[in-house]
């Protein structure tokens, strides 16, 4: 039963990424040489999370579907408003309904401790989706 979850989350994203995976260059194996404990750091923090916040494992997915969907997973959902842009984290699909944010935060603070430079918010996104499927299923 478990395998069936696992396959069916895989078509998940198959089919959310479409096109756009062609072109990705994120492999199961991309970080083993520039930072091999990628995984794990995210992992952790979802499972430490999960404890107080049982719906974070489906908002870490919503985060990357939202991110994704505009101009490509990029990370652009994490960007704050500033004077020079108006986010995709405050738009109005987003404002007061997208969450766990202070999560995403929480990974990249560790993972620049561990592997300082390396692993874009992009990938953070992808791979804490990608987790959290495992986790909550």
């Amino acid at each position: 039963m478990h395998l069936s979850k696992a396959i069916v989350a895989a078509l998940f994203f198959v089919v959310l990424l479409g096109g756009t995976l062609a072109y990705g260059q994120l492999t199961p194996t991309f970080y083993d040489q520039t930072c091999p404990n990628v995984s794990s750091i995210i992992r952790d923090v979802i499972t430490e999370t999960l404890a107080t916040d049982p719906r974070i494992g489906a908002s870490l997915i919503r985060l990357h579907f939202h991110d994704c969907f505009v101009n490509g997973c990029d990370g652009s959902l994490l960007l704050d408003d500033s004077d020079t842009i108006v986010s995709e984290k405050e738009a109005g699909g987003n404002n007061n309904s997208a969450r766990g944010f202070e999560v995403v935060d929480r990974m990249k603070a560790l993972l620049e401790s561990a592997c300082p430079a390396t692993v874009s918010c992009a990938d953070i996104l992808t791979i804490a989706a990608e987790e959290s499927v495992v986790l909550v299923s």
